[in-house]
């Protein structure tokens, strides 16, 4: 009988400047139960033989709602005072996917993305037409007020009287890879964007090879950062590129993608995990909210020097 892979996810809230000075013990605790209660929904999934794409999924979605991340409910506000929400989802045995780009309604995006991937034709809805596309579909649907919280108002004031916006304004996403223990790999990412964006600014979340791509015996991506660079290194294709066509182990392949940004003034992060599930956190950045579970236990990180 053939070894069954052990399963593994991999997540992460987001990079960024992300200092210990900045960070009360208090918030510091916070972030750090909620990567675990994300983790755990995710691991629930797969230490009961579920799917890498269902577990995904479901670490994304704690994450989509608690207002301690940018995606879903407390997500950042656009420039017009609003939220406008993107999400995408990869299968690796198919590279099925699906996303969403600028909902407003739709209470976690990531049930949208996974909607379209299942349930239509298409790889992507935008705008009104993905949002009308997941009310028919039976989502939970919500007024747009929904996604506010007082810090994040506060974060598009100060972003609008200042007219610049610091690291953190520019990223803010959440994601998750993982095996099952079929071997079949999966990524998930889910974002409100960049605060006080423009309306109908989409950037690399949505993207399926930007910031999200899922191949299995090659790699599954999630990506955060300053998605304009994202889009033009095509940053979680090149990595799983990489890999598939010059052997590269992910963390190299990754590495080179990153400096790929570095080099065009972007900065950010990804996490990956490989076709036997080893996993890897690479980020240029000062510092991401991440994590890793898988049948031994889970260890969750904020700073760079963890």
């Amino acid at each position: 009988m053939p070894v069954k892979p052990e399963w593994r996810l991999v997540i992460h809230g987001g990079a960024g400047v992300i200092l210990r000075e900045n960070l009360s013990q208090e918030m510091e605790a916070a972030y750090t139960a909620a990567l675990n209660e994300a983790l755990e929904a995710g691991a629930r999934v797969l230490s009961s033989g579920g799917e890498a794409i269902d577990a995904v999924e479901a670490a994304v979605l704690v994450m989509e709602d608690n207002p301690l991340f940018n995606a879903g409910y407390g997500a950042v506000f656009t420039a017009q005072a609003r939220h406008e929400l993107d999400a995408a989802i990869m299968d690796g045995r198919d590279r099925n996917a699906g996303a969403v780009a600028g909902v407003m309604r739709v209470k976690n995006p990531i049930k949208a993305a996974r909607a379209v991937m299942d349930k239509s034709e298409h790889v992507m809805f935008a705008g009104t037409g993905a949002d009308a596309f997941a009310e028919t579909q039976g989502l939970d649907m919500v007024d747009n007020t929904h996604f506010d919280t007082e810090w994040r108002r506060q974060a598009l004031e100060r972003v609008l009287e200042d007219r610049a916006r610091t690291a953190a304004d520019r990223h803010g996403t959440v994601g998750a890879v993982a095996i099952d223990t079929n071997g079949n790999l999966a990524a998930a990412t889910t974002t409100g964007g960049m605060t006080a964006k423009a309306a109908g600014r989409v950037g690399d979340t949505p993207l399926i090879g930007a910031a999200t791509y899922a191949e299995n015996g090659v790699c599954a991506v999630s990506a955060t950062g300053h998605g304009e660079y994202f889009i033009r290194v095509g940053v979680a294709k090149t990595i799983c590129d990489r890999v598939k066509l010059a052997g590269e182990p992910i963390a190299i392949a990754a590495g080179v993608a990153l400096d790929e940004v570095a080099a065009l003034g972007g900065d950010g992060g990804v996490i990956v995990i490989d076709g036997a599930g080893t996993p890897a956190f690479v980020f240029n950045s000062a510092g991401m909210y991440r994590g890793v579970i898988d049948a031994s236990g889970a260890r969750v990180a904020i700073y760079g020097d963890e």
